[in-house]
């Protein structure tokens, strides 16, 4: 992770849909920015803030793709990135209610922390369990 070596979007909102490379029961999401140590301006503003966590429905029932109008997203999680806090941040995500795995899962940021002109997100980690992975005994995921 190195200053401006990021996925940046014009604005304080922005929007991705990621492809896993397997189907996953989703469990948690981490997030990482740079320290305003590591950035050249001495601030962290370009952080995100307000992130929501989605699942689209039928992404998981067709993965080769479908009609756009009738998408069903389904929220995981909003959490806040606290810039007072670590750079690598992990957020768990409500998956009680999916039994099911899915193979996209898409992130919105919805505030950064000050910076009118672009948003910046350094990494983003997604948890959980592959479909086919059975469950450990021992307590890992």
């Amino acid at each position: 992770v190195s200053p401006g070596n990021c996925w940046a979007f014009r604005g304080h909102q922005g929007q991705v849909v990621i492809r896993l490379p397997a189907r996953v029961h989703l469990a948690a999401i981490t997030v990482q920015h740079i320290t305003k140590d590591a950035s050249p301006s001495g601030t962290t503003i370009s952080a995100p803030r307000d992130i929501a966590v989605f699942v689209t429905a039928l992404l998981a029932l067709f993965p080769e793709g479908v009609d756009a109008d009738r998408d069903e997203e389904t929220l995981l999680g909003m959490f806040t990135y606290d810039v007072g806090k670590e750079p690598m941040q992990t957020f768990p995500l409500k998956n009680m209610l999916l039994p099911r795995a899915f193979s996209h899962v898409k992130l919105l940021v919805k505030s950064n922390w000050g910076n009118p002109w672009y948003t910046c997100i350094y990494k983003v980690q997604v948890h959980g369990r592959m479909e086919n992975q059975k469950l450990s005994t021992k307590g890992q995921d």
